[in-house]
């Protein structure tokens, strides 16, 4: 279901099947799952554009169950600093972008490590993008719920962005859960931004091209208006002007260079005092 964020189409989508719904979007938008019949939400992680709606969607139905990591659960419990870290990046932009983010109840929240089977997906822990990351193989059909690990890819184009927004971005974790991912041999991707995909093992080939290419540049670089400037060029030119605005408005790219600044930067340190 394409949730329409802030009224464009192309850059978030949630998934339902049968009441259960994979990443339910940002409160701002949560109107796109009214008439469904809400049985379980199932979160790949809990950043605001994929859960921001689920502390609203459970006081509006009380007895909903959330699936969601274990590293996760406490800022939907208490989303205090879930919040200040969201701030950091969006400033005054936060309520049109996300709208409520409103707490959850402990009750109603079941916690995922990863190796869990629950509603009928198989559950898999896949930090890189985020440390509390999981991904869910529905095991009738094989499509894996992938979030933001498969990375944003916004249809028509197979253009592919690995969203590296901070504060945990780990580029070698990343590979990993790209890895575990293709070991399903899924039939197909469900990507948040934007779509389902059958290409699957050139989808996630996109994303190890993107991490490697765009990561070292980063580094390369160590300048966020350089960096900003020449992805925005690469988006623009293998896209139309609708869908490159599409992708800029699914993955910023001033926040991709501030995550992969700070990975480069805390990997530094580590290797330093390791020294």
């Amino acid at each position: 279901m394409d949730v329409r964020h802030l009224g464009h189409d192309r850059v978030i989508c949630a998934y339902e099947l049968d009441g259960l719904v994979v990443d339910p979007g940002p409160a701002s938008s949560v109107a796109a799952l009214d008439g469904i019949e809400l049985r379980a939400l199932l979160l790949t992680h809990i950043h605001l554009d994929h859960a921001g709606a689920t502390g609203v969607l459970v006081r509006e139905n009380p007895d909903l169950r959330v699936y969601v990591h274990e590293k996760g659960a406490p800022h939907l419990v208490d989303p205090s600093k879930l919040l200040a870290s969201a701030t950091k990046l969006y400033g005054d932009d936060m309520e049109r972008l996300w709208g409520e983010v409103a707490p959850v109840p402990e009750d109603n929240i079941t916690v995922l490590s990863g190796g869990e089977t629950v509603e009928g997906f198989r559950v898999e822990y896949t930090p890189g993008h985020a440390s509390h990351h999981v991904c869910y193989l529905h095991e009738d059909t094989g499509e894996a719920y992938v979030g933001d690990v498969a990375g944003v890819r916004i249809p028509p184009s197979d253009f592919t962005i690995a969203p590296t927004p901070p504060p945990d971005i780990d580029l070698e974790a990343w590979r990993r859960s790209l890895d575990l991912v293709e070991s399903w041999s899924p039939s197909a991707l469900c990507l948040t931004h934007f779509g389902r995909h059958e290409d699957v093992g050139e989808q996630l080939d996109r994303v190890r091209s993107h991490l490697s290419e765009w990561g070292d540049l980063a580094r390369e670089l160590g300048d966020e208006d350089a960096f900003v400037a020449r992805l925005e060029e690469r988006i623009r030119s293998t896209a139309d002007p609708d869908t490159a605005e599409r992708f800029i408005q699914a993955a910023p790219p001033f926040q991709m260079y501030l995550g992969l600044e700070r990975y480069w930067r805390k990997r530094a340190e580590r290797e330093t005092r390791a020294a």
